[in-house]
């Protein structure tokens, strides 16, 4: 039981780094500073202490709660530690330290120090709340406190000053921090607010939220839901809906990109460890319910939950690939591959229920793919932010042969870039070819082409942003930095230590990828396999053959005309988009996002801004004036035209020289008036009863 309290110090430690910011920033800025990356530290600490659990899975889970209700229903806090909220834990408080080391540097000198230091803790004590509870009402609590850290540290920048907007060149338009912050809380509360349904829909029938228990009940709530036809459907659609707005899946996917206003720290802890992958921690939690309701239970419906997250895996992945193709923004470009890639872990975490055999192999190299992710996508994005602190600008076209002024970034970005296509042996070529071989072996092959067109643009647009960023020619950007005498060369030390300690770990897990695969693989089998007492059949030999030469294959397609239009300059990019009318017009398509974020502008920005103006015009102002106008006059009209009528029989001067009643004449108005409403709503009511 050790392991389950130390889980409770794991996210509290980041709280109370949180909640002492101010304090300390009161005492001392040195002890603001570092007071909150020791709270991180202590919170890496914990997580690291669960890792011999993987090594002995027949120990776990371990579960610590006490009832926080006793009435009108019995709910407990506690945590739960298994080996997916081991994994989950180490990747979100490990990689967290080390982006916090790297904000020492990035954030020197910043007048909102205490103010960031506070989101970031809130932030890792937030996510580490959602992974290691132990039941859905506390994980969504962490759910909504993650968002609530993204909004305020992507709009961090919150006077919107024009030197953090993001977008452009013009006539592309730009965004400023606080928009962007607004966007992302805006698209992902839609999703939390519809997954929030599905989880009330789900303790209808079970009575109970706690996680083991619903695992270990779903023999008896998920016949029972399946008497109700589409009832599992619905609650599999409600619930997938959070998780693809959390982790950015089309079609809520155009968040993430705006996410880039925040500080290069942010970028890397939103994209890399954190926020992303929540998402595909709750598609990971719900998988043995829906796997047991479909290959145990029998009720068909609960397969639509693998083949929904399956294929918007697939599409998210080529869209998110191609809109990386043209991104001009360094940390836009990695933006749409975070994108990208988790469509990769939501399609393993699919196919893992599409047959009954695949289920261990998907679900590993799902969880195994967000390992390394977290690695390399952490590099890369604080790579770049060394490289934007040093050119002062986001665009890659304003570097360019930079590998001299930055060799230390250069080899670390190449490192984790190498990563990112799946080039062997590094990590993600493991995990990679894991996720196609488990597509494969469900022989569902329109998923698996997907997967490895998608390959291919990988390496595209990979080598793309390495050669625009290292090689290739200076640009005036560079030359006028140098004409001034700016300083050209290494961020601080602080920011250069920590891309070297994630990309030493790149290639240490890269060396051991296949035995950490192996550990994942027993750790994970022994909880699902063990407890659904399914049988387990493994993958022929022949597509674990095919597999990784496929892979490498695209790999190779995708490098080669990268190479030569980005490093080598054989050919040239501008004018090959003028030469070819069909790539012109290809890469505007791309270049616009595929249209997906202007229309939702279009619709839902520019359409709710036109039912405000049409509103109070068409509606509100007519109602207002029927009410307020209309008819209070009423019994003033009744009362002159009463007195109109005796004037015509008596003689107008008899009746205008007589003393003036008007509380006789309004009350008259008022009790003809209610005559007529009376009668009014007596028709409407017959109408309605005959109606009916």
């Amino acid at each position: 039981m050790i392991a389950a309290e130390v889980a409770w110090l794991c996210f509290l430690f980041p709280f109370a780094g949180a909640l002492l910011s101010p304090v300390l920033a009161r005492i001392h800025p040195g002890l603001r500073d570092y007071g909150a990356l020791f709270f991180s530290f202590l919170a890496a600490l914990c997580s690291v202490m669960f890792i011999p659990y993987l090594f002995h899975p027949e120990k776990l889970p371990l579960e610590s709660a006490f009832v926080w209700l006793s009435s009108p229903i019995e709910l407990k806090v506690g945590v739960l530690v298994d080996p997916l909220s081991i994994v989950m834990a180490n990747v979100v408080a490990v990689i967290s330290f080390i982006i916090m080391v790297y904000s020492l540097g990035y954030m020197k000198g910043d007048p909102s120090l205490a103010r960031w230091w506070m989101w970031m803790n809130l932030f890792i004590g937030s996510m580490l709340l959602l992974v290691l509870s132990n039941n859905l009402v506390f994980l969504f609590v962490g759910w909504k406190m993650v968002g609530l850290c993204s909004w305020g540290l992507i709009g961090f920048y919150n006077k919107d000053e024009k030197k953090y907007w993001i977008g452009g060149p013009p006539p592309t338009k730009y965004t400023t921090p606080s928009h962007c912050g607004l966007k992302a809380m805006v698209v992902t509360s839609a999703g939390d607010v519809l997954m929030l349904g599905g989880i009330l829909i789900m303790y209808s029938y079970a009575r109970t939220l706690n996680i083991l228990e619903l695992y270990e009940t779903s023999s008896i709530w998920l016949p029972e839901m399946a008497k109700s036809s589409g009832m599992i459907l619905l609650m599999s659609i409600l619930l997938l809906a959070g998780p693809i707005g959390k982790s950015a899946q089309f079609p809520l996917h155009e968040w993430l990109p705006e996410a880039m206003a925040g500080p290069g720290p942010v970028s890397a802890l939103i994209h890399a460890a954190t926020m992303v992958k929540s998402g595909v921690y709750m598609v990971a939690r719900l998988i043995p319910i829906f796997f047991y309701g479909y290959w145990v239970a029998g009720c068909s419906e609960a397969s639509y939950f693998f083949i929904l997250i399956a294929w918007v895996g697939a599409i998210t992945a080529l869209v998110a690939a191609t809109q990386g193709m043209t991104a001009l923004e360094l940390k836009k470009a990695l933006a749409f591959s975070t994108v990208s890639q988790i469509g990769y872990m939501m399609l393993a975490l699919g196919v893992a229920g599409l047959t009954i055999s695949s289920l261990e192999g998907g679900f590993t190299s799902g969880m195994f793919h967000l390992v390394n992710h977290a690695l390399f996508k952490a590099c890369l994005f604080l790579c770049a932010g060394s490289v934007i602190h040093t050119v002062h600008s986001i665009y890659m076209n304003d570097m360019g042969s930079i590998r001299k002024y930055m060799p230390f970034t250069w080899i670390f970005m190449f490192i984790a870039a190498l990563s990112l296509m799946g080039v062997p042996p590094l990590p993600g070529f493991w995990s990679k070819d894991a996720v196609l071989a488990s597509t494969l072996a469900t022989h569902n092959y329109p998923l698996f082409l997907l997967a490895l067109i998608t390959v291919v643009i990988t390496a595209f647009y990979t080598t793309r942003f390495v050669g625009m960023v290292f090689h290739g020619r200076e640009s005036k950007n560079v030359e006028n930095l140098k004409q001034k005498g700016a300083h050209l060369g290494e961020a601080h030390r602080t920011m250069v230590v920590a891309c070297g300690v994630l990309a030493i770990t790149i290639i240490v897990l890269g060396i051991l990828g296949l035995p950490l695969e192996h550990l994942l693989h027993e750790g994970f089998g022994y909880t699902l396999i063990e407890k659904l007492h399914l049988p387990v059949e493994h993958a022929t030999e022949m597509s674990h053959l095919l597999v990784p030469l496929l892979s490498v294959i695209s790999v190779v397609i995708g490098i080669v005309p990268a190479y030569l239009l980005y490093f080598s300059g054989k050919l040239d990019p501008a004018g090959m988009l003028e030469k070819h009318a069909s790539l012109k017009m290809l890469h505007k398509f791309f270049w616009n996002r595929w249209y997906i974020d202007s229309f939702y502008y279009m619709f839902f920005v520019g359409g709710i801004t036109r039912l405000f103006t049409s509103v109070p015009r068409y509606i509100e102002n007519p109602l207002d004036k029927f009410f307020h106008k209309i008819i209070p006059s009423i019994p003033g009209r009744f009362y002159s035209g009463g007195r109109d009528i005796l004037a015509s029989r008596y003689g107008r001067e008899e009746v205008e020289g007589a003393p003036a009643e008007p509380v006789v004449g309004t009350s008259l108005g008022f009790a003809l008036l209610l005559v007529l409403l009376f009668i009014a709503f007596y028709l409407i009511a017959m109408f309605i009863r005959v109606w009916l």
